[in-house]
């Protein structure tokens, strides 16, 4: 028989509210779950006139190029909607936008109508952005704040389809027990909220994957006795990329070194979720001054990058940090090394030919040189060799 690969645990939301344990007990146990996997949608993208525009700097620039090759790239897009005396109300943002267009304003032919395909941020407080009355209209920013010019109106014109509803996931075989077997045997409809966690195949818990609440069940092809259960998640679900990550961690933590430079840019990146969720609590420190050796050899990204330090502190499968300031956190102590310390970093040319020339500033992957710097500013002594 097939060991279970996952466990689901009852969850007591209001428990956890109060400050208390939300876990229960086990309800079941399964060896596969259907529709369990998902990446996060891409943003929306929609189409967006910016009426009656003076364009400046950079935008002037993506303008021209875009009338020579039919669309340009511009990066972030910032509107400051503006009150009827020029002054800023609120901040309205697109991401990754790009020009595609433009033609006169009809209003003022010394002003251009520019049309741009871009995503909403999900940070904006509101879905679009509306002027108060007698508003000259807003200012537009690119990143760091660069001025851009300025648009009496802005129109959306199209979003793109929305994304489909994602399925419930299908829990297949499961041994029911606790107190779900009985509220099956009694008929409940309610059968409340549940955890689900991933296991190794030792039935140790990996790290949890969704929780959700339970809403039908049916009685199991797989097995006499066995259940399939229905489960809507109400929180992310594990991305596609975690199937082979929890592959590579079905025997346990792993011993080897380097297992994370099989996977992908995305399932490196879930890597360090699990290796951050499978950190040992409570160990203390190496001592300040402590060696630690860098493999180089896979850090061809920013995710490789973290994969590898982790290792490098604690071991395979160690975990030290997922972005910059993760690690400046760890750094300062209670996560296998405090600063100052020596790293040497072997096959250095890898990442320095990997990761970029590109400044870390918003989504762009940190550089090589930066890291450089990173480290020290705060007294980590970095060899390369």
């Amino acid at each position: 028989m097939e060991p279970p690969k996952y466990l689901l645990l009852s969850y007591d939301t209001a428990a956890e509210f109060d400050g208390e344990d939300g876990y229960e007990e086990t309800w079941a146990s399964c060896a596969e779950a259907e529709g369990l996997f998902s990446d996060p949608p891409r943003p929306t993208r929609g189409t967006y006139e910016l009426l009656g525009s003076a364009p400046e700097g950079e935008l002037r620039t993506a303008l021209t190029r875009a009338r020579a090759e039919g669309s340009a790239p511009l990066g972030p897009l910032t509107l400051e909607i503006l009150d009827n005396r020029g002054d800023c109300v609120v901040e309205w943002e697109l991401e990754d936008a790009r020009v595609i267009g433009d033609r006169p304003c009809a209003r003022d032919l010394s002003l251009r109508d520019l049309t741009v395909e871009a995503s909403e941020s999900a940070d904006n407080a509101s879905d679009y952005p509306q002027c108060p009355p007698l508003s000259p209209g807003y200012r537009l920013f690119g990143a760091d704040r660069r001025p851009w010019g300025t648009c009496h109106d802005l129109a959306h014109v199209q979003l793109e389809p929305a994304e489909p509803p994602e399925p419930s996931v299908r829990l297949l075989g499961c041994a029911a027990g606790g107190a779900l077997r009985a509220a099956l045997d009694a008929g409940d409809e309610d059968l409340g909220h549940a955890k689900l966690l991933r296991l190794d195949a030792h039935g140790r818990a990996v790290q949890p994957a969704v929780e959700g609440e339970l809403t039908a069940w049916i009685p199991s092809a797989r097995g006499r006795g066995l259940i399939d259960l229905t489960f809507e998640p109400w929180s992310e679900r594990p991305p596609t990329a975690a199937p082979e990550v929890w592959d590579l961690w079905w025997d346990g933590r792993p011993a080897e070194p380097n297992l994370w430079a099989r996977c992908g840019s995305e399932g490196r990146e879930f890597w360090l979720r699990t290796a951050l969720a499978n950190r040992a609590y409570g160990e203390p420190d190496r001592p300040p001054g402590t060696t630690y050796h860098l493999d180089g050899r896979h850090i061809t990204d920013e995710r490789g990058f973290f994969c590898a330090i982790g290792e490098a502190v604690n071991g395979p499968g160690g975990y030290f940090g997922w972005a910059l300031g993760a690690l400046d956190d760890c750094l300062r102590g209670r996560w296998g090394a405090k600063a100052p310390f020596t790293l040497l970093w072997h096959d250095a040319e890898v990442a320095r030919a990997c990761l970029g020339v590109t400044p870390h500033t918003g989504h762009r992957p940190v550089t090589f040189e930066e890291l450089l710097a990173f480290f020290a500013e705060r007294h980590v002594d970095v060899h390369l060799a």
